[in-house]
């Protein structure tokens, strides 16, 4: 029998739809199995938990190699709000709920949510611009002692 993960950290750094859901989603899929999870949220990955701009996450369009799309055609306005919508009705299909949602039930699961304290320094951040979900800013090597035993999934 093999072992199984105990516990998992995993680093969100894109301010993007497609850059924020795949590490919801692993911690998420974490929380379900018993899995301890803890959410370093770094760079434009902290767009998930600012409370001015986690309702208004969009797709990148531009240079997106997975949207097929030529980068000049992203760069239309009103390009990208388009594809988010088609993609955000894809996701509720599915029953994925939106960004601000799913980060609450990840929080309520019990897994830790943190910003990474050298990003809120250089976009000149504090804990007031970030939902109460968030657990703490952190520095990196305090997020290495959260990660302390277990796996590191950067998305």
């Amino acid at each position: 029998m093999s072992a199984t993960i105990e516990k998992v950290s995993i680093i969100i750094s894109k301010g993007s739809l497609e850059g924020i859901y795949p590490g919801l989603i692993m911690a998420n899929g974490a929380r379900m199995e018993g899995i301890e999870a803890n959410v370093f949220f770094t760079f434009f990955g902290l767009d998930a938990i600012n409370r001015a701009k986690h309702e208004h996450v969009r797709v990148a369009t531009v240079g997106n190699p997975g949207l097929h799309l030529a980068t000049w055609a992203g760069a239309i306005p009103g390009v990208s709000a388009l594809v988010t919508r088609q993609l955000a009705r894809e996701m509720e299909k599915l029953d994925i709920p939106p960004i601000p949602e799913f980060v609450e039930m990840i929080a309520d699961s019990g897994a830790g949510l943190y910003a990474c304290k050298a990003s809120v320094d250089l976009f000149k951040l504090s804990g007031e611009d970030f939902i109460p979900q968030v657990r703490d800013i952190i520095t990196v090597g305090e997020f290495y002692g959260q990660a302390a035993g277990g796996e590191i999934i950067f998305t």
